[in-house]
């Protein structure tokens, strides 16, 4: 047993109360139900998908790593072809912003393995093309510490509820490891890629990224990128100048620098 797969196990052993509690999806239908959440928008990919982002600033986007990879060649996407759709709900935005760079954690391997370094470096950094100046929408602030037990919140979108962003607002950190965390949100509410939220304070900040979703026993469990380390080395690869996009090299540089990581056995994981 992996102490990745010890930590799955041990933390469900622990927390049945709290995962009893995972649930309570809810569809922020109206502007009313959607205030203070305004940020969080549709990253639509080339036409052909799209993933849940939030802003951080005025004109960065916080998502997933695997956000910016085809899933069928597993080569990075043309970043020109996607557009941030803040607050996006019934057909409109509060805001649309096209990409100018993104940057993946240098460390981050698209290559379909489960393994802890993956899911520890699933993060990207999204800058637009313009900054987003809407009174309504106002960035989060990121918290970088969080404790097990901690009330968190998803908001998310997915495939079967695509035209309106949805909370669910009652899951909780089971565990943490190495730079992963392990939550109770249930899996089938909650998209990869979506922002985690610290609902115990009086303002929702963002703690982590889901980047897989997975069950142990029949259980759902949602993996997810604690943001310390991760979003600083993001942060520097933009203000190095990096984020262009070009295909010559982009896989073979990638592979290059991914650092082995160690399969996450015991878990079946479920596709983003």
């Amino acid at each position: 047993m992996t102490r990745i797969t010890f930590l799955i196990a041990w933390a469900l052993a622990f927390s049945t109360s709290a995962h009893a509690q995972s649930s309570g999806l809810k569809r922020l239908n109206t502007g009313d139900d959607s205030r203070g959440w305004e940020a969080v928008g549709r990253l639509d990919v080339a036409g052909k998908g799209f993933c849940t982002g939030a802003l951080i600033a005025p004109d960065l986007v916080l998502t997933a790593a695997h956000c910016l990879f085809d899933r069928d060649t597993g080569l990075r996407v043309d970043h020109d072809i996607m557009e941030f759709l803040a607050g996006w709900r019934d057909g409109r935005a509060s805001a649309y912003r096209n990409v100018r760079r993104a940057v993946v954690h240098p460390e981050y391997s698209y290559d379909g393995t489960a393994t802890t370094d993956r899911v520890r470096n699933d993060l990207a950094l999204i800058e637009l093309d313009r900054l987003i100046r809407n009174t309504q929408v106002i960035p989060f602030e990121t918290a970088e510490r969080h404790a097990k037990g901690d009330k968190i919140g998803v908001v998310s979108y997915a495939l079967d509820r695509s035209e309106a962003p949805s909370l669910q607002e009652i899951c909780h950190v089971m565990a943490r490891q190495k730079g992963v965390l392990v939550m109770s949100c249930d899996v089938n509410f909650g998209l990869s890629a979506a922002p985690i939220f610290s609902m115990d304070g009086d303002t929702a900040k963002i703690v982590s990224v889901v980047s897989a979703k997975a069950e142990v026993k029949g259980t759902p469990v949602s993996l997810g990128t604690a943001l310390e380390s991760p979003l600083a080395r993001l942060r520097a690869e933009l203000a190095a100048g990096r984020g262009r996009f070009s295909v010559i090299g982009s896989q073979e540089s990638r592979n290059a620098e991914a650092i082995e990581g160690r399969t996450i056995s015991g878990a079946k994981f479920v596709k983003p």
